[in-house]
């Protein structure tokens, strides 16, 4: 018995949807580079409801005739390839034929069309493969493709996709990835009849500032290299303006998004010694490279690529990059006029200075362990081993360890830290409990206690805020604007006080006492990005995500020296919180030490 089949068009193309096509972003990303290949200058976007109901591209590109009105949405249908070869010399940002026939697969598509030397154009319905019906319309010259009612008869396929804030920022990210490197052609996108980019044609710094608000202009350097492998093209952010996230790192390759470590590994390492802890600068730069020399047909989407040249492209990009930063980055001036106090006029011919004396205590042993010096004191510190400790700190540690070892009175075991504290590299507290040494990591436990804290305060309507002198005006862009806008209930919850004064503006005129003013931005960019990303997942609810994210904002962060006081309680703070041992995401705060570790 046979039953091998050869599976129907429409269910060959709905399977084929699945690798172009998983949500309306996709869509989006295929028709705006099928607009660009017809040679438009102008390309407006307008999508309903997040790209469900509707996804719509207009051009003004050459349009097309009657019979490749039709013939566009059958499958590997192109005209950007005639032979195997041509896949080694793509100019194009779409070429195998599949995305059409992918989208009119798996939804309800109405196309009007219609050539510059034409007065009258075509129009094509289809729906779920099956054309309904072609005939002549009046339409302008270009393109107008209208996508409907997306996965209306995949319905599984339609469950998976998120609430319409998730699935728009995705489409907005497909239109930065698109119009941030084709700067030199008009862009638009509306969504639900209200326009939120309205680009025009100009430079790539224009089109950031156009993407992400006038005050991008000032943040970066350009870069430029030419070399018979690449030429390079872009813009890289000062230093001072990295971000927590990768977000703004945007690489190019003729025309087109990628998405390859190796280059922006060399991006980064160009950055080397320039950035804090976790951060990440933020870049648009562009790539030509010979078509022949690199690979764009290894993924559905085209945003992996492999290059002949790998080792060579990393060499040339770091070494630009770096080159762009050492010309642009102000060196330390030479004040020439000299103040008159450093003006010290020359000693007498023959005159020898003194010997420095220094008077000291020979009997002073500091390994000597008195009363009072058991107790810490924090008044004098000194560097030890890349951190700082307090003077006494060894003796203490000492006397710790031999109390440890001595038999201890019954009594709830961990019950109650001992006030003792010392802090090690400026990372860890250590404090000694009954039952060992406890090494406390003080961000994650800083980070616990405000979770703790936002979180009951948000419960009990209890917040506490501090009005700003200055109020706090914060940027974003559309689609982040919308998703801030729905979870700023949450932050006022919390006790921030927050106003829209813009359809992407905001002002802050209240905030919880431990955040500074100077970080909301970057908090809030943050908090967006953890909201949208696999971070999510790891809570229960939207406000314990926002909580985490302002808690890991506004913790104490590693390096920074705390007093006796403030080590004191903050061991105090985390020990009353119901969960001490772990921090909101997940990771270990408190490594106990036990006495016969140090004893061995």
């Amino acid at each position: 018995m046979d039953i091998i089949n050869i599976l129907p068009d429409s269910v060959a193309n709905q399977i084929a949807a699945g690798e172009v096509v998983d949500r309306p972003a996709s869509a989006v990303k295929e028709l705006l580079e099928n607009a660009m290949d017809a040679g438009a200058t102008q390309i407006d976007l307008v999508v309903k409801d997040a790209g469900r109901t509707l996804i719509q591209v207009v051009d003004n590109g050459c349009g097309m005739s009657d019979s490749d009105a039709r013939l566009c949405f059958e499958r590997h249908a192109t005209s950007k390839i005639h032979r195997a070869d041509d896949l080694f010399a793509i100019q194009t940002m779409g070429f195998r034929g599949e995305a059409l026939a992918s989208i009119a697969a798996i939804a309800q598509v109405e196309l009007r069309t219609r050539p510059h030397d034409s007065e009258l154009g075509t129009q094509v319905v289809i729906e779920g493969s099956h054309i309904v019906g072609q005939q002549p319309t009046a339409c302008p010259p270009g393109t107008s493709l209208a996508v409907k009612n997306l996965f209306f008869n995949v319905p599984a396929r339609r469950n998976f996709l998120k609430k319409d804030s998730v699935e728009l920022s995705h489409i907005e990210e497909v239109f930065r990835r698109v119009t941030l490197i084709h700067y030199d052609l008009g862009f638009s996108l509306s969504s639900n009849g209200h326009t939120l980019y309205d680009l025009k044609a100009g430079g790539m710094l224009q089109r950031i500032a156009g993407l992400y608000g006038a005050p991008y202009k000032e943040r970066f350097y350009g870069v430029e290299e030419d070399t018979d492998i690449v030429k390079i093209k872009g813009f890289v952010g000062k230093p001072e303006y990295a971000r927590k996230s990768r977000g703004e790192q945007y690489l190019f390759v003729n025309g087109r998004f990628i998405k390859h470590p190796a280059l922006n590994a060399a991006v980064e390492k160009a950055y080397a010694d320039m950035l804090p802890e976790r951060s990440f600068p933020s870049y648009f730069i562009g790539l030509q490279v010979d078509p022949a020399r690199i690979d764009i047909n290894i993924h559905p989407t085209k945003t992996e690529v492999k290059f002949v040249d790998e080792s060579a492209l990393f060499a040339i990009l770091r070494s630009a990059v770096k080159k762009a930063l050492g010309q642009f980055t102000l060196a330390t001036e030479l004040e020439f006029n000299t103040p008159d106090e450093f003006n010290i006029a020359p000693a007498p011919k023959g005159y020898v200075p003194p010997q420095p004396r220094i008077s000291y205590n020979p009997d002073y042993n500091p390994f000597r362990a008195t009363p009072t010096q058991t107790r810490l004191s924090l008044e004098f510190q000194r560097p030890v081993d890349g951190g700082y400790v307090a003077a006494s700190a060894a003796a203490s540690l000492d006397d710790t360890i031999d109390d440890m070892a001595q038999p201890e009175p019954a009594g709830p075991v961990d019950a109650k830290p001992a006030p003792n504290c010392l802090q090690v590299q400026g990372r860890y507290i250590v404090t000694p409990l009954t039952s060992g040494l406890a090494v406390i990591d003080q961000q994650r436990a800083h980070e616990r206690v405000l979770y703790d804290r936002l979180t009951s305060s948000a419960e009990l309507k209890t917040a506490h805020s501090q009005t700003l002198m200055f109020p706090v005006t914060c940027r974003f862009s559309a689609a982040d604007a919308d998703l801030f806008g729905e979870l700023t209930p949450d932050l006022r919850d919390c006790g921030f006080a927050i106003d829209a004064i813009g359809q992407c503006t905001f002002v802050v005129t209240a905030t919880p006492p431990d955040i500074k003013d100077s970080e909301l931005q970057a908090c809030f960019d943050q908090m967006l990005s953890d909201y949208k990303g696999a971070t999510m997942q790891k809570f229960a609810n939207r406000s314990q995500s926002i909580f985490a994210t302002l808690a890991r904002q506004m913790a104490v962060k590693p390096g920074r020296l705390l007093g006796l006081e403030e080590m004191q309680q903050l061991v105090a703070d985390l020990f009353a919180c119901p969960v001490a041992d772990t921090a909101p995401n997940g990771k270990k705060i408190i490594t106990i030490v036990k006495p016969e570790d140090f004893l061995k």
